[in-house]
C-alpha cells in the first residue's frame, strides 16, 4: 500500500535515515519503535507528505485517505464536544456541517430569493452524505466519545471548557471518525485512562485500515500489533509479532552479532600474533606473507551498537511507622455529586496501594485527601509517624523554574551532591549529553514529569503518593522506574493507567465503585487483599467496570 524506497534524511549534522525502506500493507498493524529522536515522527510527516526526503521515495496509492493522530491538536472552542468531533473528521464531517448550514438557510426568510440554489445544492449534498453512512455520523460520534471516556453531558457540552488532555482525545476521535486506508497514530495512549486505552485496543484490532503507531504502553503493543519497525542507526528493520516477540528476536539477533564479532576478533588476535611473532624470521616469510593478504581481503566487523540504557540506583528511605494513613468515616462533594461517604481506610507500612475506577470515580481526590491538599468534608486523615510524604501529581510540574536549565534544577534542590551523580540521575530519566543544559522552560510536559520525579526519587520519602506517573514516559523509562520502585523500602499509593506499572509495583487494590448515576448505582470501595494481577483474575476486569 504504502512504500518509502531507499530514503535518506538529515536535519542539519543529525542524519535520521540512510537509504533505507519500509512497506505498510492494507490491513496491517504495525508498531514504529526507536530512541527518542531516532525519526519516528519525522516517517509519519514523511507519509502524510508534510516532509520529503533527502532521497529516496514515498509511493502512497491515489485515493488513499490518510488520518493522523498526533499530540499538537491545535485550538478547539465555541462548538459542543461532538460538533467538534464530527467536524474534524474529514470529508464526512464537512458534509455534515454543511448540511446544517443549508438547513438554517432553507428556513431563512432573507435569503429567499437563493431558494432554488440552495435546494439544488441541499439535494447534491444530502445524497453525498446519505450514500458516505452520514446519517449513522453523529451515533458512530457519541460511541467513540463515550469509548474514549466522555459522559453523556460532557459530549454536549462546550469543548471550550475542556483541559488540553480531553481536546487530545477530541483530536482522536475526530481521525477515528475519518476512517481513513491509513491510521498513523503518535502515541494515542498518553492522555487515556485505562478503560479508554482498552477500547481503544478492541477498536483498532477491529479496524478494516492499516496502522501504524508509536507508544509507550507495552500492553497495547503486544494486543495491537503484529509487526514491529525498529529504527536502529538510520535503518528500517521489521520485526514479525508483537512487542515481546520483538524483544526476543532482538536479543537473539544481538547475541549472534557479539557472537561473531567476538569470533573474528579472536581470529583476527590470532593472526596478528602469529605476523608478529614470525615476520622477521625468514623460513617463516611466505607464511607470514598468506596471513598478511589473508587479513588484507577479510571484511571486519563492527562492534555491534548497543542502545545506552543508564540504571540508576536510588537511595532507601528511613523507616517509617507501622501505620502510615487512616481515613476514618470520611465524606466528600462537589456540589450535588458525592464522591465519598463515610469512607474509611488504612494503609500500613510496605503496602503499595494502586487505586482502581473510572473516570470521576475520586481516585485523585483520594490521593489529594491523603496528601493534604485537599480537606473532607466530615471526617479525618490521620498521618502516621515518621513520615515523609512525596506527591506527585500534574500540577507539581509548575513548582518547576522555567529560567533554569534542567541541570541547575535538579543541581539547586541537591547542592552538596556531585555533578556526576546528578548526570546519572538525569540520565537515568533520558536527560542525556546537551539535554541536561535545556531551559525548562522549553521543555515538554513528558520532560518536565520526568525531571520532577527524578527529582522526587533521588532523596526519595517514606511514604510515595504518585498520580499518573508513567504519562509521557517511554518504554525504556518506565521499565527503569519500576524496577527502581520494586526494591523501594517504603509504602506506595498510586494512580496509573500502564499495566506494566500496575502489575509491577501492587500489592493492594482499592476500587473504587461510584456508579454511573443512570443504570448502575453507587456501592462502597471494594478492598482486595492482594496484587493488581490477582484482582484482574479475581474479578475479570483489566479496568473498573470493564469486563472482557
Amino acid at each position: 500500500m504504502i512504500t518509502l524506497t531507499n530514503i535518506s534524511k538529515r536535519y542539519g549534522r543529525q542524519l535520521l535515515f540512510v537509504e533505507t525502506g519500509v512497506q505498510l500493507n492494507p490491513g496491517e498493524k504495525v508498531g514504529l519503535v526507536g530512541p527518542n529522536g531516532s525519526g519516528k515522527t519525522t516517517l509519519f510527516r514523511l507519509i502524510t507528505g508534510e516532509e520529503l526526503p533527502d532521497d529516496g521515495k514515498v509511493t502512497v496509492p491515489r485515493r488513499t485517505t490518510i488520518g493522523y493522530f498526533r499530540q499538537d491538536i491545535g485550538e478547539m472552542s465555541g462548538r459542543s464536544v461532538l460538533d467538534e468531533a464530527i467536524a474534524g473528521s474529514g470529508n464526512l464531517g464537512d458534509l455534515h456541517h454543511e448540511l446544517s448550514d443549508l438547513e438554517l438557510a432553507l428556513a431563512d426568510p432573507d435569503r429567499a430569493h437563493e431558494m432554488e440554489q440552495i435546494l439544488a445544492r441541499y439535494a447534491v449534498v444530502q445524497d453525498e452524505y446519505q450514500s458516505h453512512g452520514g446519517y449513522e455520523l453523529e451515533a458512530r460520534a457519541r460511541e467513540v466519545l463515550q469509548g474514549l471516556g466522555f459522559e453523556a453531558d460532557q459530549i454536549n457540552g462546550d469543548v471550550g471548557a475542556l483541559s488540553g488532555g480531553w481536546k487530545m482525545r477530541i483530536g482522536m476521535a475526530r481521525v477515528l471518525l475519518g476512517k481513513p486506508d491509513v491510521l498513523l497514530m503518535d502515541e494515542p495512549t498518553n492522555h487515556l485512562d485505562i478503560e479508554s486505552i482498552l477500547w481503544l485496543e478492541t477498536f483498532i484490532k477491529g479496524y478494516p485500515g492499516a496502522v501504524l503507531l508509536t507508544c509507550h504502553d507495552k500492553d497495547f503493543m503486544n494486543r495491537v500489533v503484529s509487526r514491529i519497525v525498529d529504527i536502529d542507526a538510520g535503518e528500517f528493520i521489521s520485526y514479525t509479532g508483537n512487542y515481546d516477540r520483538y524483544l526476543q528476536q532482538r536479543a537473539v539477533i544481538a547475541a549472534n552479532q557479539e557472537a561473531a564479532y567476538a569470533r573474528q576478533q579472536a581470529m583476527l588476535a590470532k593472526e596478528r600474533r602469529f605476523i608478529d611473532r614470525f615476520q622477521a624470521q625468514a623460513a617463516k616469510a611466505a607464511q607470514v606473507q598468506s596471513r598478511m593478504k589473508k587479513l588484507d581481503k577479510i571484511e571486519t566487523l563492527e562492534p555491534p551498537p548497543r542502545r545506552k540504557v543508564v540504571e540508576f540506583l536510588f537511595r532507601q528511605p528511613a523507616r517509617s511507622g507501622d501505620d502510615v494513613v487512616e481515613l476514618s468515616d470520611v465524606s466528600k462533594a462537589y456540589g450535588p455529586r458525592t464522591i465519598y461517604d463515610q469512607f474509611s481506610l488504612k494503609i500500613r507500612r510496605n503496602e503499595r496501594w494502586c487505586v482502581m475506577g473510572r473516570n470521576g470515580a475520586g481516585k485523585t481526590t483520594l490521593l489529594k485527601l491523603v496528601a493534604g491538599e485537599t480537606a473532607p468534608d466530615t471526617g479525618t486523615v490521620r498521618l502516621g509517624a515518621s513520615l515523609k510524604v512525596g506527591y506527585f501529581a500534574q500540577q507539581s510540574l509548575e513548582q518547576l523554574d522555567p529560567d533554569l536549565t534542567v541541570f541547575d534544577q535538579i543541581q539547586k534542590a541537591f547542592p552538596v551532591t556531585s555533578q556526576g551523580i546528578l548526570r546519572s540521575l538525569l540520565g537515568a530519566f533520558q536527560f542525556r549529553g546537551d539535554d541536561a543544559d535545556k531551559p525548562v522552560r522549553v521543555l515538554s510536559g513528558g520532560e518536565k514529569s520526568r525531571l520532577v520525579l527524578a527529582r522526587l526519587l533521588f532523596d526519595p520519602p517514606n511514604f510515595l503518593i504518585l498520580d499518573e506517573p508513567t504519562n509521557h514516559l517511554d518504554l525504556e523509562t518506565k521499565e527503569m522506574l519500576v524496577q527502581a520502585l520494586s526494591t523501594f523500602e517504603g509504602t506506595m499509593l498510586f494512580v496509573s493507567h500502564d499495566r506494566t506499572f500496575l502489575k509491577g509495583l501492587s500489592t493492594r487494590v482499592l476500587e473504587l465503585r461510584p456508579g454511573d448515576g443512570r443504570d448502575i448505582p453507587a456501592q462502597p470501595p471494594l478492598v482486595y487483599d492482594g496484587a493488581y494481577d490477582e484482582w484482574v483474575t479475581s474479578t475479570g476486569s483489566e479496568a473498573a467496570g470493564v469486563h472482557g
